[in-house]
């Protein structure tokens, strides 16, 4: 169970390092009045900063490492 957990953490950490956010749209309402209806689409970001990857990555190689020792 930890070494499934551990490499989990790892290619999490590979995929944060590699790709440091994304981005997606969203329809949002700008008018609502009766049968009247605006919306727009707005383009959101999410972003991370590069060490919290590597902080995943190197925390799931001591889980993985200490689960092969039991």
């Amino acid at each position: 169970m930890n070494r499934t957990v551990g490499l989990v953490l790892i290619i999490a950490g590979i995929a944060m390092l590699i790709w440091t956010g994304f981005s997606y749209t969203k329809k949002e309402k700008i008018v609502d009045a009766g049968p009247i209806q605006i919306s727009a689409d707005r383009e959101k970001s999410v972003n991370w900063p590069p060490y919290a990857g590597g902080i995943i990555l190197v925390a799931g190689v001591i889980v993985f490492v200490t689960s092969k020792r039991k």
